[in-house]
């Protein structure tokens, strides 16, 4: 799915995640890279998807694999990891995986990502985050106000298609 080859960092005019601070990215990249060798394996992506409480079949994990190694070396190096984050979640390919990341998310089923909620998940990753920024993160998305992020909201903060009334 990936249309850029190496996309240069702050250069991304169709960045889909709000990941386009390349610092923001390699800190990502880091909670995946349990072991800190430069690359993510089969087994630190399994782990990233336990921590959120999530089993993942085998052969799911080598599928995910397979579509991000595009070197095929067995590992996602930053720059890997990057394409995807600027261009996996294109209109039809990344729909089910965009659907699925929301509902590691929303823990309770209800269609909503809550601040506890999104504090939990990012404390189960090692990102140590408190209610109070898990707060001020749900209203930088909060479209319609109501103190958690809806699936619609979920999906433009992901696809970078910032609402009108931002203003920052």
């Amino acid at each position: 799915m990936a249309t850029n080859s190496t996309p240069a960092p702050g250069t991304n005019s169709k960045a889909s995640v709000n990941l386009q601070d390349m610092d923001e990215l390699k800190k990502v990249f880091n909670r995946f890279d349990a072991n800190g060798d430069g690359m993510i394996s089969v087994t630190e992506l399994g782990d990233v998807f336990e921590a959120l409480g999530s089993s993942v079949p085998s052969e799911e994990l080598k599928r995910v694999m397979d579509d991000l190694d595009t070197d095929h070396d067995g590992f996602i190096n930053l720059s890997e990891f990057a394409n995807f984050c600027r261009s996996g979640f294109d209109q039809d390919g990344g729909a089910s995986e965009l659907r699925e990341a929301f509902e590691l998310y929303d823990q309770d089923k209800n269609g909503l990502i809550s601040a506890t909620e999104l504090q939990f998940v990012m404390n189960r990753l090692g990102i140590q985050c408190s209610v109070e920024e898990s707060h001020r993160m749900i209203k930088s998305v909060d479209a319609d106000g109501d103190g958690n992020v809806n699936f619609k909201e979920f999906e433009k903060m992901m696809t970078n298609n910032k609402p009108n009334n931002s203003t920052a």
